[in-house]
């Protein structure tokens, strides 16, 4: 059978459009499987491992089914982190850019009026953590009529952290005639319940692969005393010497400890844990996305909702203490079909946590010893040079998408009685533009943003400083952000 190319599919030229960009080329395994019966709007319950492809599995049907000129959301995405949940959006973002889909993303620790005015927005898609969905549901700033997808994404993790009940909650405030598509790494019995609970006869997909983590991973184990880790850190790194690594902690003082370690070494490196601003988090998150450093410390928080395709090393510097965490960290490493290694740093006292592991993933992780200090030698000057040079970041799908789109700033929003169908009236006449060229368009009481596609920004930007929108003159500029 000849490959499949994603052109293949009932799937629209401004989809398409931005599928090429984003050099999303050949279909994974679960999204083959996944969008054609999504396209028909099929219930599926799917199990996949991280790092499968599965946000484009179910955010490009999503992006092609919602009706545009529908104002009020049409998809819910449910995820179990605020991390993953900003993932998603931006996923769906990009995916649906052409179409000038327009996701949300709602969660916690950030303020609740900001995403009330968001949500009155046209908005097509809703990407939120549970809690703060179902708080948006109860003070009715979230209308559910028009919801015709629900999708749950990491539906194991999200019951491990207990939100089953409000899960459930948020399942029966919805329109029963709906599609729902619930994806999962593992399918425990509370998962197959909830499924077998709120799903219409749904199709079984499941993607096998040579165990729970992908055959792109190499996977190795140095047994180390507690007090030699840090030391046993820098060998490994020198003699790996990664353009880029991860290295994950039990405790955000473990990670504290190890960041401050390497930052004095002179690494390139940031840390993440729960203990940090919302704010702060997704700084780092975003700056290990860009590329400005090379090394991120993190806890488990960063496990999931990181997406990255060329995280090439991942340390393990503890032990994670449940099986599940070490498929979701050593899942940032080996995605989309990259190579990935995976080094575990094991104590004599780890062996129970090992043996669940094992037994989890369906092999022994192959023990190999630590870097001789020849070995650590030999590699110093490669790696002092790769330290002070700037990390390359190659597959930056946003900067890729964003590059011909240019933000432009109004000052005039409601309270000057302007409408979205005003800037998209005034800008499609500008010579040389078209209403194809205008994006998503925000209005707020104050000030509106018009995106500008296709690198016509500049074309725009100056014709209406000279332009009135509705009558009134608005001030223009490039938006900041």
């Amino acid at each position: 059978m000849s490959e499949m190319n994603f052109a293949d599919y009932q799937i629209s030229e401004e989809i398409q459009r931005a599928l090429t960009v984003l050099k999303y080329k050949s279909p994974t395994e679960v999204q083959s499987k996944v969008i054609p019966l999504a396209l028909e709007n099929q219930d599926l319950v799917v199990k996949a491992q991280t790092g499968s492809g599965k946000t484009a599995s179910f955010g490009i049907p999503v992006s092609e089914l919602v009706a545009w000129e529908e104002k009020k959301p049409q998809a819910l995405v449910l995820t179990p982190t605020r991390e993953l949940a900003v993932q998603v959006r931006e996923d769906i973002t990009n995916i649906g850019r052409f179409k000038r889909i327009k996701a949300v993303a709602v969660y916690g620790k950030e303020p609740f009026k900001k995403q009330k005015d968001e949500l009155s927005q046209k908005t097509h898609v809703v990407v939120g953590t549970p809690g703060r969905v179902m708080d948006h549901i109860e003070r009715e700033t979230l209308a559910l009529d028009q919801i015709k997808y629900l999708i749950i994404d990491e539906t194991d993790e999200m019951l491990n952290r207990g939100f089953i009940d409000e899960v459930e909650a948020i399942i029966k405030a919805l329109p029963t005639d709906r599609v729902t598509m619930v994806f999962s790494a593992t399918l425990p019995r509370d998962v197959e319940n909830l499924c077998h609970k709120y799903m219409k006869n749904p199709t079984h997909i499941e993607i096998a692969s040579t165990g729970v983590t992908a055959d792109t991973i190499e996977h190795s184990l140095i047994e180390v005393k507690e007090a030699d880790k840090i030391s046993l850190l820098k060998d490994v790194t020198v003699v790996e010497n990664p353009d880029s690594c991860m290295i994950f902690c039990r405790t955000k003082e473990n990670v504290d400890t190890v960041y401050n370690e390497l930052n004095e070494a002179g690494y390139s490196c940031e840390r993440l844990h729960g203990g940090l601003e919302q704010e702060d988090r997704f700084a780092v998150m975003e700056g290990f996305k860009m590329g400005n450093f090379r090394y991120l410390v993190a806890t488990d928080v960063a496990a999931r909702g990181i997406d990255i395709d060329n995280v090439k090393l991942v340390i393990n510097y503890d032990v994670p203490m449940e099986k599940e965490s070490y498929v979701h960290r050593t899942g940032r490493t080996g995605r989309a079909g990259n190579k990935g290694t995976a080094i575990t740093f094991a104590t004599p006292y780890e062996g129970k946590f090992l043996k669940a592991i094992e037994r989890y993933i369906g092999f022994d992780l192959p023990e190999t010893e630590a870097p001789s200090s020849q070995e650590v030698a030999r590699g110093k000057a490669a790696f002092e040079e790769t330290l002070n040079s700037k990390r390359v970041v190659r597959n930056n799908k946003t900067a890729r998408i964003n590059q011909d789109i240019m933000k432009l700033h109004f000052n005039g929003g409601k309270k000057k009685k302007i409408r979205a169908v005003d800037f998209v009236g005034t800008i499609a006449k500008i010579p040389g533009v078209t209403a194809e060229d205008i994006g998503i368009i925000t209005i707020q009481d104050n000030m509106s943003y018009v995106d500008i596609l296709n690198g016509k920004g500049s074309i725009v930007l100056q014709a209406m400083e000279k332009t009135t929108v509705k009558g009134k003159k608005l001030k223009v500029s490039k938006a900041i952000k």
